[in-house]
């Protein structure tokens, strides 16, 4: 099984969030993440991940969140299982610097956010992510 980390990525405009959206050169958009490195907690992946896929690195994480999910591909004629735990985060930085892996980036509200992400898991770990920023009294207005 792989291991991986990311972050749910967010930054207040006004009263609105929104929500930083990476486009893969797969064709799917997602969030920061990615393979765990020997000897990294998964905070600490997330963390290198952010950095080395959008240049950010000012990012407050918000206690209390993290959601796990789980999915198989197929590569070379393998199936990869894998298990990627997401993080909150907000950040006041609007300007990304998106790594070779991608080909884009948005910062999207969150009804937008929800139509543009590709996978259900994704949609899904955005539903908990939302949800979680209401109760914590940092919802969009």
């Amino acid at each position: 099984m792989e291991k991986s980390a990311g972050i749910v990525l967010f930054r207040r405009e006004g009263s609105v969030n929104l929500f930083l959206l990476l486009h893969y050169p797969s064709g799917h958009w997602d969030f920061v993440k990615g393979h765990k490195e020997t000897g990294e907690t998964d905070r600490q992946t997330a963390i290198r991940e952010s950095k080395e896929e959008t240049g950010i690195t000012d990012m407050e994480f918000i206690d209390g969140f993290e959601k796990r999910i789980r999915y198989s591909f197929r590569y070379c004629g393998r199936t990869i299982r894998k298990q990627v735990v997401f993080f909150l985060a907000r950040t006041d930085t609007r300007n990304v610097c998106i790594s070779e892996e991608h080909q884009g980036f948005l910062w999207t509200n969150y009804e937008e956010s929800m139509s543009q992400v590709t996978f259900d898991n994704a949609r899904r770990v955005l539903y908990s992510a939302n949800r979680f920023l209401a109760r914590v009294g940092l919802s969009s207005r």
